[in-house]
């Protein structure tokens, strides 16, 4: 890989995913609701942690799923998040790494521990996801990586990390380099979670003409743009940005450019086994395609077929030979 330049960098959660099985029951004896996504203490990750059945630990995060499919792709990813010098960090690091991806956000060495997710998938394939943010939300505008960012041709940026003042002005900073570098900035709304609150701030960025691709679900769109349906969010979004790009699963995709709306239906998939990171390898595939220069619908193809492999299997990351999947 070339040291000087990439094509995609992504600044995100740097999370451990720990992925188990369970039933609705063991949901409901625990108190979560199915499908949903709930942030948790360190007292309250271990608690359920301990409970949990047998587990796979894999480096996540929404993003940095984002720039292993990249990597997969055969595009040059780099990601910045922020882990503890602790085992988690150690296995988040080595991942990333052993995907191709570059991650050179040096771990801190006091305070919280690295990120993790304990995610649990039921038999019908939802997952229910319950996230412990840990280091991964100390991330300050000054570990930034500025050269790495300059030399992307996108900058993608997470809506998780929204939230938290350090990680958010990190992000500012990181569009205000890209945008100076004549580069483009991409930012996902993530989970409809990171909007309640914080809708303001988002609709500012975007207002003010930081975000020029914007990715979200039906729901997240809705909700941003303060709207009872689809058409609403789309008509009150789409002047705001370049690019938008909403993903509204089996129905398929869509992307509104320069006043074109494009759609596609879903990429067909055997068996849906979980769908943890279907919205993370859409992006992939997505900004992969368009650092490639394919037209709008072939981005919207690329991004259903790499999350129709996500969702075929156990985990968040790609584990067919996506490059050969997707064509690009």
């Amino acid at each position: 890989m070339n040291p000087g330049a990439l094509d995609i960098v992504a600044i995100g959660d740097a999370i451990v995913d720990v992925i188990a099985t369970c039933e609705d029951s063991f949901l409901d004896a625990n108190g979560l609701t199915k499908g949903s996504m709930q942030l948790l203490s360190p007292e309250q990750a271990e608690a359920l942690y301990s409970a949990m059945g047998p587990a796979r630990e894999i480096s996540g995060g929404s993003a940095a799923n984002s720039m292993a499919g990249v990597a997969a792709l055969g595009l040059d990813a780099g990601f910045i998040g922020q882990v503890a010098d602790d085992q988690l960090g150690a296995i988040f690091a080595h991942d990333m790494t052993s995907l191709g991806v570059r991650f050179e956000t040096p771990p801190i060495s006091d305070g919280l521990p690295t990120g993790r997710c304990l995610i649990l998938v039921t038999p019908d394939a939802q997952r229910t996801m319950n996230t412990c943010p840990g280091a991964s939300h100390e991330l300050a505008p000054q570990r930034l990586d500025e050269q790495m960012i300059r030399s992307a041709s996108i900058t993608f940026l997470e809506g998780y990390l929204w939230g938290p003042e350090r990680p958010r002005h990190a992000m500012l900073r990181a569009a205000q380099i890209a945008h100076e570098a004549g580069r483009t900035v991409a930012f996902t709304l993530s989970e409809s979670l990171c909007i309640p609150g914080r809708k303001e701030g988002v609709l500012g960025m975007i207002d003010g003409g930081m975000v020029d691709v914007l990715f979200a679900n039906e729901d997240e769109a809705m909700l941003l743009a303060g709207a009872g349906d689809l058409d609403g969010a789309l008509a009150k979004l789409s002047p705001l940005v370049a690019t938008l790009v909403v993903t509204r699963g089996p129905a398929g995709a869509m992307a509104i450019e320069v006043g074109s709306r494009v759609e596609i239906p879903a990429a067909p998939v055997e068996k849906v086994v979980d769908t943890t990171g279907a919205g993370d390898l859409f992006a992939a595939g997505f900004l992969a395609a368009r650092c490639r220069a394919r037209p709008l619908e072939r981005c919207l193809e690329a991004g259903a077929q790499a999350a129709a492999e996500v969702i075929s299997h156990f985990g968040a990351r790609p584990e067919a030979n996506l490059k050969e999947l997707v064509q690009l």
